[in-house]
């Protein structure tokens, strides 16, 4: 051996997969970074020139998917904080009528059992059609 530092025999043994220095967060604390609705919508190509009606469905099905878990459901706690933070505009001033506490308490019960998209979609549309705010939509002008 020549005596330099690469030809110099080392008692020190090395592990093929040394152990971290620094503890890395669960898997589940590292959340990926979700891509916006826009941009989601921009790269479904059967939408390019979608409707407004079909680009507004599209809109409510990324919103659950995005909050759904892998088998495409949500519990029915996070369905109604889904609705409450989502679709505010329209449930605001609702809570005293008997269809819209019907529905929350149907969320209510059982909170941890799963709901699938078309059910999902039945809550939506059902406080949509409760909505004061609906009617005013009805009675916007389309036209100036």
């Amino acid at each position: 051996m020549c005596g330099c530092r690469a030809s110099v025999p080392s008692t020190k043994h090395y592990s093929i997969n040394p152990a971290p220095t620094t503890k890395s967060p669960p898997a589940a604390a590292v959340m990926p970074k979700r891509i916006p609705i826009p941009k989601q919508l921009a790269s479904i190509k059967a939408l390019e020139k979608g409707s407004d009606l079909e680009k507004a469905f599209a809109t409510a099905a990324l919103v659950y998917n995005n909050s759904a878990d892998p088998e495409g459901k949500l519990s029915k706690a996070e369905t109604k904080s889904l609705l409450q933070t989502q679709f505010s505009r329209f449930i605001q001033g609702q809570e005293n009528k008997p269809k819209y506490q019907e529905i929350i308490s149907a969320l209510d019960e059982e909170p941890e059992k799963k709901i699938d998209f078309e059910d999902f979609m039945i809550s939506l549309v059902s406080l949509a059609l409760l909505s004061d705010l609906l009617q005013e939509i009805k009675n916007a002008k389309s036209t100036k």
